[in-house]
This record gives C-alpha cells, structure tokens and sequence, in this order.
C-alpha cells in the first residue's frame, strides 16, 4: 500500500451558519457568518473579496438537504469526513444545532468528528478585544460533565476513530491548566461508556510558544493549523520593504499580506517535531471579511488550484501514518467562507478546489 493511499483527508467545518439568540443578541436578528462574507469589499488592486458561494449559495445550516448536499460534493472529491467545532462553556453551548441533527436523525451518512474550540468568544470581528462575550473557565467537574454530554456523539456509527478509539481535537489544549487531569477523566469516562479508550489531539497555535509537546500531558498528537502567520521561518511580506512601502496603497500599509505560494514553501520545508504531527493543507487565507477595516486583517494572496493541488500532492506523498488509523491530513477548511477558506465552490473557481484535491489524491497515489 502506497503512503498516501493511507490518507484520509478530514476538513474542517465551520457550524456558524445559521441563526443563534446569542448572535440575535450580539450582532443583530438574524446574523450570521453570511453578514461578514457580503459586506466585504476589495482592499487594493487585484484583492479578492469578496468570496460569494456558488452552486450551494446562502445556505441555512438547519436544513438538512444542505447537510447532506454538502456531504456528498466532499465525499465525490475525496474527503474522508469532516471536523466540527463544538463550542462548549461549562454546560453552554453554541451552533450545536447542525451537528445535533446530524447525530439524531442519522444523516447524511457522512464520518465526522468534533474539536473542541475551547477559546473566549470576544467582538474581535469589531475590533476591539477587551469586550468578553463568553469566557471559557475549566474545571474537572466540568470535564466529565462535558465529556458525558459528547458520549452519544463518541459512539455513533459514522465518529472518525484510531483503532477503535473517538478522535477528539482540543484547539487550545496548551489553555487548561490541568490538561492531564482533563485526558484521564475523559479517558476515565469513555471506558465507562464501553469505549476503547479516546485518541486526543491538540491544534497548535501560530507561534512557537503555542505548539508546545502535550504529549506527557496525555494526549496523543498534534495536528498542524495554516496558516502559520507566527511561526519562526515562516513566510514574511516580500512586497512592503524599504521605499515601496511608503508607495504602496494604505490598505496593504495597514494589513498583514502575504504571498500563498511562499506559506507552501515554508509548510513544505518544515522540520518535522519528534511527537506525532498530523499535516494541514489550506486552499486560502482571507479574514479581512470579519476584521476590516477597524482591526487589521491576515491576508494571504496569490492562491490559485494548481498552487493549492502542488501542496497538498507534495504533502501527502510526504506524509506516512504513525500507524493503523493514524493516517489524517487535515484541510482547513470546508467552509471557513469569512476566513477566505473554503473547499465549498465560489463564484469565481466553482469547484476548482475541490477537483485540485481529487487530482492530488489520484497523483500522490
């Protein structure tokens, strides 16, 4: 069996799209992810903004037809399953709507699994960092009533394992403090439930001081999130140097642009850790839709398919699993439309991406 036939590619799914009384609350009736994607607008001379859905359009989370509509272009292109967020603040929880009716109704018949997105909810989109929203605070009695309520998801049918064990992704693992007391209790309440154990993965951060080894902690590997905007050796602005930056138009002045086709090169040429990495792969980066133009955006420029298919071929003829079932590279994402990251078809590649992905597949192969 070849290296990359062992892949399983899993992307990650954004739930925020559809209505929520906190969002009603927060940024008005009716908002959702849709409101950041329409009104952005492009920022200098050959900026693409904004990015407009193609043929699954504006959809609504809640029907189950765009479930499965979604599930069924990922799987034609080779995705394997799909990561959700799950936003949990001690017994509160956000979007969960989408995933819980895929858990109840039984479909679509698609692999998923969960990563906790355990971070603070601010109005970062607003541009101001200091007006908390929700807080995320931890404590073992919230551990095992946490891991409790994610048992009817651990052990349905469709839930992506490792030797029989539910994968779970911690965001920002490296944020609780008793992370090792949180692994044996989950661990301590899936045994309970019948389950072979659970195999827990950690994202790392941009910065080095967030891609720490948590393995002693007791969690089983890492997986890797692009872009690495922070990471030492990584990819710099190349065009807002010396004079041409008092030249350059004051949109690129005030955001953090960044060429595509040198992030590739950096991800392509990093130095493997010694703990088990699962790779990412992401077709784009773009978040001015959410931050612009009060708070300075994160732009990556210069994608295109064929860029995006020499990465992912490279990285899956790079990439060997670390044994049975530990075989994941990871897309980010599915559907991250305000982040201008998305396998979904757009206006303007259509399904572009996606065929990239399944070109990738079949050469690595």
């Amino acid at each position: 069996m070849s290296r990359a036939s062992m892949a399983r590619l899993l992307a990650i799914y954004l739930p925020q799209f559809h209505p929520i009384p906190e969002n009603d609350e927060w940024w008005g009736k009716g908002f959702t992810e849709w409101n950041n994607v329409i009104q952005a607008r492009p920022l200098f001379p050959g900026h693409y903004q904004p990015h407009l859905p193609g043929e699954l359009g504006f959809y609504d989370l809640r029907l189950p037809e765009v479930r499965a509509a979604q599930a069924e272009l990922a799987r034609a292109y080779g995705i394997h399953g799909f990561i959700y967020y799950h936003y949990w603040f001690e017994g509160r929880l956000l979007l969960e709507r989408p995933l819980r009716e895929v858990l109840e109704l039984g479909k679509p018949e698609f692999p998923f699994c969960i990563c906790w997105a355990n971070h603070n909810w601010s109005r970062t989109w607003t541009g101001s960092n200091e007006e908390l929203l929700l807080e995320q605070r931890y404590s073992l009695t919230d551990d095992r009533e946490h891991i409790r309520w994610l048992l009817p998801y651990l052990t349905d049918r469709r839930y992506i394992t490792v030797q029989g064990k539910p994968v779970v992704f911690f965001f920002r693992a490296q944020r609780i403090a008793h992370l090792a007391e949180t692994a044996r209790v989950w661990r301590e309440e899936a045994a309970k439930a019948g389950l072979p154990g659970l195999y827990l993965a950690w994202v790392e951060g941009n910065h080095p001081s967030e891609t720490p080894n948590l393995t002693p902690q007791g969690l089983d590997a890492a997986c890797e999130f692009q872009p690495r905007t922070g990471s030492a050796g990584q990819p710099r602005p190349t065009w807002l140097r010396g004079a041409f930056r008092r030249l350059a138009p004051r949109a690129l002045r005030t955001h953090h642009v960044r060429d595509y086709a040198r992030l590739m090169e950096g991800a392509l040429t990093r130095v493997a850790p010694e703990h088990k990495r699962f790779p990412c792969v992401t077709p784009g980066w773009d978040n001015s839709a959410r931050r612009a133009p009060l708070r300075r955006a994160n732009i990556w420029t210069g994608s295109t398919p064929a860029l995006y298919e020499r990465w992912l071929r490279a990285t899956l003829e790079k990439f060997t699993a670390f044994g049975p079932d530990e075989d994941f590279v990871i897309i980010n994402a599915w559907n991250e439309w305000a982040e201008g990251n998305h396998l979904e078809p757009d206006r303007k590649w259509g399904r572009a991406y996606l065929e990239a992905t399944e070109r990738a597949l079949k050469a690595s192969g």
